[in-house]
């Protein structure tokens, strides 16, 4: 199904609408992960990719690509270095295929997500809500009855010294099938060469509120930041249908390639400002394993970008 069609609007409008609750409304600016930036750079696939996936830029010797990096809530004015706020960070990736023609992975920075359906997110939504409203009973029964969600609560969310200096994970597993009609179930983690660092909450407080944002441009200017992108392959015992559950680290990894990017861009430009990134790959060799998350992720992206689209026109 082409992005422009959905597959549970009224679904997808209640959990947009309850987001803006907890975050405000702010005209032109997405409802999660509002503050970010963009940078620009390459894909180069390891070999093993096209043994994985016949997609495209598996296959090809490189693909260009756009990347946004981001803070986590629906504020744009959000403190890159609040520890209580910012997190977990946000990297999307679109690789641009050809005019008018991508696939994109679209990542966070915790191996976890807090509801395994849609009604599910909105449960928590909705009792995250009451929490803020002084009725804290509901978001704690929530939680108690719903481990996933309390993992990810409770998971550490420290705040990188840089964008380049995290690793990501894509919550919802694919379906990867290569050009011998072979299919293996994955998910995606890109980890950066440079290494992981984190702040402590004392060192991020000496921090500027926009540090991120403005150490990933001088930092592409020195030279370029390389990520290792990895797909996470199920085994028998693995649900590719559930985001809340983490697969083991004995998951066996497969090298997809390696991202460089070059540049900071300007995210103002028309064609940038209505970028809306796509959880569902569409694109041949890479679809959707099944988790419900995923459909629904897309519909609320496509809402919320159409929305960005006219406040920004």
């Amino acid at each position: 199904m082409p992005l422009g069609s959905f597959t549970n609007q009224p679904l997808a409008e209640k959990i947009l609408a309850a987001l803006d609750t907890i975050s405000g409304l702010h005209p032109g600016f997405r409802p999660v992960h509002a503050k970010g930036v963009m940078c620009t750079g390459t894909f180069t696939p390891s070999p093993e990719a096209a043994k994985l996936t016949r997609a495209p830029h598996a296959i090809r010797p490189t693909t260009p690509v756009i990347v946004r990096f981001s803070d986590s809530p629906g504020v744009p004015t959000v403190p890159d270095n609040d520890p209580k706020q910012s997190g977990p960070r946000g990297m999307a990736i679109r690789f641009q295929l050809g005019e008018h023609e991508h696939t994109d992975i679209v990542a966070h920075s915790s191996n976890s997500f807090p509801a395994r359906t849609g009604e599910e997110f909105l449960e928590f939504l909705e009792a995250a809500i009451s929490n803020a409203g002084g009725k804290p009973d509901a978001l704690a029964a929530f939680l108690a009855s719903h481990p996933g969600a309390k993992r990810h609560v409770e998971l550490p969310k420290p705040i990188p010294s840089s964008f380049a200096r995290e690793v990501y994970f894509a919550i919802t597993a694919f379906k990867f099938t290569n050009a011998a009609g072979e299919s293996k179930f994955g998910r995606y983690r890109i980890r950066p060469q440079s290494g992981v660092e984190h702040l402590s909450d004392d060192e991020a407080a000496k921090k500027s509120p926009n540090f991120l944002m403005d150490e990933i441009g001088p930092r592409l200017a020195r030279h370029p930041a390389n990520f290792d992108i990895f797909v996470e392959v199920a085994d028998a015992a693995d649900d590719p249908t559930n985001a809340t559950v983490p697969w083991p680290e004995k998951c066996k990894e497969t090298n997809f390639g390696t991202l460089t990017l070059t540049e900071r861009v300007d995210d103002q430009t028309p064609e940038r400002l209505k970028m809306i990134f796509d959880p569902v790959p569409r694109v041949e060799g890479i679809e959707s394993a099944g988790d419900p998350l995923t459909e629904l992720r897309s519909d609320i992206y496509l809402l919320s970008g159409r929305r960005r689209r006219a406040a920004t026109q």
